[in-house]
């Protein structure tokens, strides 16, 4: 009896072999939970690749040397183990004929699995591609780094021997890494936007004491650029900037700046030399230092300039600071205090744009111009121009341009006959 059994169970191969198959559902489930382990494996794997990579980018912020070679080897060791679980599976999964509907589920899941392994090779490509240009980066950045400590020798045998470098001013320069600073498009372009925010910053306490004063700043405006017609309201705030602008560069395409000084004759590395020492220092402790220095004279001229007396005696209800400063002193009230930092930033740009060899040119974008992307940029960005009709013109200059060998740093202009978007 127990040997008809026997044989019920039984199967034979060709040759008449007795074979004893394993049930389907126990082969289904181990390769099921081998499967769930490689899934595993792999999503760990791609978690710490990410976070390796992160690693790596925030070593370039700030610029670390060593840290990016250690984020630099994490990530390579995460690509080299995942490359080893692409292969290891390839190897033990050959390709699958599908028998039975088990046996296609199981195939259609492994052909999943095999689409996302072959997905996060594209990923791992990318992240190869990415480590190889950080490392051209980092020649390059070396390169700089190299030749930049060259023409730092060079500058300051320059200045030594122009006298223009005292042993005081050579430690104090050297201890603020000034002689690191290049003369690149880049570093112009800076100054440039940091001059147009000084100019936005001195606008608004300029406005706020009219307000209080009780002026009319429609009218106002309308003063500055009679018959202008604004997308909004509050875009008149731009007219006012104008006048900044037009007051404050005036003379900034002479070398000295003003009539006053122009018996005074300066080389280029004499330039760079007061740009960098003016960088450093607040305006009001320059002007205590040294109240009739150049800077100082700079000051008061504009000063005089920009601030009518009128205005002034609207917002204080006297002309003592006025006085003040026509006898060479620099009030300490938060006005002026507010408009020497506006009076810094542009010394400083003008200062720079003559450091260049050849110097920085400077260019005007005039009222009714038609607008050019390529000289200028729109002072409000979300403008629209209704498709036939004729292109945008220039209502107000906010900040001329500036041609920096082939560079064109664009003028920053208002435009009229367009609308903002909502």
């Amino acid at each position: 009896m127990l040997r008809n059994v026997h044989k019920e169970t039984e199967t034979h191969d060709n040759n008449n072999q007795k074979v004893y198959p394993q049930p389907m559902d126990e082969t289904s489930n181990k390769q099921k939970e081998s499967m769930d382990a490689l899934i595993s494996r792999i999503f760990n794997n791609i978690s710490s690749l990410k976070a390796a990579y992160i690693q790596l980018q925030d070593a370039h912020t700030p610029y670390d040397p060593d840290k990016i070679q250690v984020a630099d080897k994490l990530v390579i060791e995460e690509l080299m183990k995942l490359s080893e679980l692409k292969h290891s599976h390839r190897e033990k999964n050959p390709k699958l004929l599908s028998a039975t509907p088990k046996d296609s589920s199981l195939l259609a899941e492994i052909q999943e699995q095999q689409r996302l392994l072959k997905t996060y090779e594209v990923m791992v490509k990318k992240f190869e591609s990415k480590i190889q240009a950080r490392d051209s980066e980092i020649v390059q950045i070396q390169q700089e780094i190299q030749e930049s400590s060259q023409r730092q020798l060079k500058l300051e045998k320059k200045l030594k021997k122009r006298g223009l470098l005292s042993k005081e001013s050579e430690g104090f320069m050297e201890e603020n890494n000034f002689f690191s600073i290049e003369l690149t498009p880049s570093l112009f372009s800076s100054a440039v936007d940091t001059t147009y925010k000084s100019i936005h910053d001195f606008s608004k306490p300029l406005i706020n004491m009219m307000k209080v004063a009780g002026w009319d700043l429609d009218a106002a405006a309308n003063a500055i650029e009679p018959a202008l017609v604004y997308a909004k309201r509050a875009h008149k705030k731009y007219a006012f900037e104008s006048h900044i602008c037009q007051k404050m560069f005036c003379g900034f395409q002479e070398e000295n700046f003003s009539m006053e000084l122009s018996d005074i004759t300066v080389s280029p590395e004499g330039f760079f030399h007061q740009f960098l020492a003016v960088r450093a220092m607040d305006p009001l402790d320059i002007l205590s230092q040294s109240p009739n220095s150049v800077f100082g004279k700079f000051s008061r001229e504009k000063y005089l300039l920009l601030v009518h007396p009128k205005m002034e005696a609207s917002f204080f209800g006297n002309l003592d600071q006025r006085n003040h400063v026509i006898n060479g002193g620099h009030p300490r009230t938060p006005f002026y205090q507010a408009f020497l930092k506006l009076a810094k930033a542009i010394w400083l740009l003008h200062r720079l744009a003559y450091s260049y060899v050849p110097k920085v040119e400077v260019f005007r974008a005039n009222k009714g111009a038609e607008f050019s992307e390529v000289y200028m940029e729109s002072v409000v960005k979300n403008i629209v121009v209704s498709e036939g009709e004729p292109r945008p013109q220039v209502g107000l200059m906010i900040m001329p341009g500036f041609m920096i060998g082939g560079s064109v740093i664009q003028s920053l202009v208002y435009l009229t006959g367009v609308q903002c978007a909502e």
